[in-house]
């Protein structure tokens, strides 16, 4: 079922342009099943704009929008988009209820389009602290897209890679405590089944606007061997172009996962 959702059992036609965008420097068969993106800047682009930072946000949010459907288009199978970490309640109250209600605002207008593109929603991250009209809002966008079979869009809200090990540990160390679990058997596999991502397989290619050269407690587990790709473009002016540039640079990299090129 998986294999089927991933769409790893076909593979694409090429496609020389898609949407205006000349795609033709790519291969087909070695596009990335899984993108995750650190989607940083929106403050530092709106500062330069000479405009608030939450005009950045709205902006970033846009974007968002027009790099799902490309990514779609290219072929992505699931889009990992950091939209609210855990450390990001440290930042002033105005500009986090500002967030709050522009994620709902996302997940109530982008729905209908959504389900017309296919996109699959998901979400990963801890429920505790966000408001309650946010986590309506999240159920209310699982429930409507739960049947989509295209692009997953993978949306981290209260996210910490750190919180999400320990979360994943405790789950664990419940189960060795009931009984149900043999010490002995923990393995990666067991860990990979108690994350925010299980189901889906480990990002192929991780993506950070903005400049910053860091992974800022993101899928600290799941980027183990995800090939990283940075630009100083902040995250409103990040275009489909870059996300082929992107894909590009991926797809001329040498992945051994800790092995030798047998070539």
């Amino acid at each position: 079922m998986l294999k089927k959702l991933l769409g790893l059992t076909s593979k694409p036609e090429p496609i020389s342009e898609i949407d205006g965008v000349d795609t033709s420097m790519l291969q087909p068969d070695l596009i990335p099943r899984h993108v995750a993106i650190i989607m940083d800047g929106n403050g530092r682009w709106a500062r330069a704009q000479g405009k608030p930072r939450t005009f950045g946000h709205a902006e970033g949010a846009r974007t968002l929008r027009r790099i799902v459907k490309f990514a779609d288009h290219l072929g992505i199978k699931a889009l990992s988009v950091y939209a609210f970490s855990t450390e990001n309640w440290k930042r002033p109250i105005t500009e986090v209820r500002f967030i709050m209600d522009l994620l709902c605002q996302y997940l109530t207008s982008e729905l209908e389009e959504f389900n017309q593109y296919n996109v699959r929603i998901r979400f990963m991250g801890s429920r505790e602290g966000l408001p309650a009209i946010v986590q309506e809002k999240m159920d209310h966008a699982l429930d409507v897209t739960k049947d989509n079979t295209g692009i997953i869009l993978n949306i981290a809200i209260n996210y910490g890679g750190q919180r999400e090990l320990v979360e994943a540990v405790r789950e664990i160390a419940g189960s060795v405590q009931q009984g149900t679990l043999a010490p002995d058997t923990i393995n990666e596999k067991t860990i990979e089944e108690h994350l925010y991502t299980r189901g889906l397989p480990a990002p192929d290619l991780l993506i950070r606007t903005g400049g910053d050269l860091r992974v800022s407690n993101f899928m600290l587990w799941q980027i183990a061997y995800s090939e990283f790709w940075t630009t100083p473009v902040f995250w409103p002016d990040f275009s489909e172009e870059l996300l082929t540039e992107a894909v590009f640079s991926y797809q001329k990299r040498d992945r051994r996962f800790g092995g030798l090129n047998q070539k």
